[in-house]
């Protein structure tokens, strides 16, 4: 596994902790990143995207919101939320990371952790997103 890859996989399971356990647990995840980090690349990464998807919570689940069809975020599991936030923070504030490689990795998160039925449903959701980021672009090019 790639670096980018093995940052990912940790922020995702920081954003995890973070959401069942709440704010009080941040001071704790620099030190969780940096103990399970393979080298200092993975930990500052996973460290950057932890913090940047957790200080843009709101923005991440108003885009998710929008493109979840038939669903509340509340009902989606704390896991398939943690790779579907982390991937619209990247997706909307990683300009860097091609949209193609954040959903392909995201649908790789949801195979190892979570059920059968979750790589569809966040490649669905994600795709739904980008369009709508697309769209956004656009209106503004266009003004």
């Amino acid at each position: 596994m790639d670096k980018r890859s093995l940052a990912r996989e940790l922020a995702m399971q920081a954003l995890y902790q973070l959401d069942i356990q709440g704010d009080e647990l941040l001071p704790n995840i620099e030190a969780f990143l940096r103990e399970n980090a393979a080298d200092d690349i993975v930990f500052k990464l996973a460290l950057d995207w932890t913090k940047g998807t957790w200080s843009h919570l709101k923005e991440c689940d108003e885009l998710l919101a929008r493109s979840v069809i038939k669903w509340q975020m509340s009902r989606i599991s704390c896991v398939d939320k943690s790779i579907l936030r982390l991937s619209a923070y990247q997706l909307r504030y990683c300009s860097q990371i091609p949209p193609k490689v954040t959903i392909n990795e995201a649908i790789e998160l949801a195979k190892r952790y979570s059920t059968a039925q979750a790589p569809g449903f966040i490649n669905g959701v994600l795709d739904g997103l980008l369009k709508k980021l697309d769209e956004g672009d656009e209106n503004k090019k266009a003004e």
